[in-house]
């Protein structure tokens, strides 16, 4: 579907509209935020406060995000906009995924998680073929082995290990 184009503005206008609105209200939540995050240190310079270089950019980003909302060739939202936004909102589900994972990885542990969800995933984006499937959980294992054996990473071990007894105990809370 093709969006009626002004000879002022050369690209297509579909999502132009949610994109300038949520880019503003983005921008005046930092700048709400700007005076708890940062401050204004005693005996620095100007242009080294903390606060001077996110103040300026954030600045900018509501002038801009307000001048964007404001020169734009259309205000109403048309049929274009809602197809748009559907495609927008897909990439949200990739997020609570993730969310769900790192809620998931304290509790459970960070092997047991991983191995659920790196086939749940691969199904999730169509590989629904059992070869696939084992294929994403030994990568999963495999990314396991790699971050906490020999990269180091502190990852804690999940609660649930707490319930094994002595010695299984402190190999899963160190290795998995």
């Amino acid at each position: 579907m093709s969006d009626p184009k002004p000879s002022t503005f050369k690209g297509p206008l579909r999502g132009q509209l949610l994109f300038a609105i949520v880019f503003l209200v983005a921008a005046l939540l930092l700048l709400s935020q700007l005076g708890e995050e940062t401050k204004w240190a005693k005996r620095t310079k100007f242009f080294a406060q903390p606060r001077f270089w996110p103040a300026v950019s954030i600045g900018g980003m509501v002038l801009f995000g307000g001048l964007h909302l404001w020169k734009l060739p259309r205000c109403k939202f048309v049929t274009a906009d809602y197809a748009e936004w559907k495609i927008w909102f897909l990439g949200i589900e990739w997020v609570v995924w993730f969310l769900v994972y790192v809620l998931l990885v304290p509790i459970f542990g960070y092997l047991p998680v991983t191995l659920l969800f790196m086939p749940l995933m691969s199904w999730r984006m169509g590989y629904r073929d059992k070869q696939m499937l084992w294929i994403s959980a030994a990568f999963g294992a495999a990314v396991v082995i790699l971050f906490k054996s020999l990269l180091d990473v502190k990852i804690p071990g999940g609660m649930v290990y707490e319930y094994l007894p002595g010695s299984l105990r402190s190999f899963f809370i160190l290795n998995f």
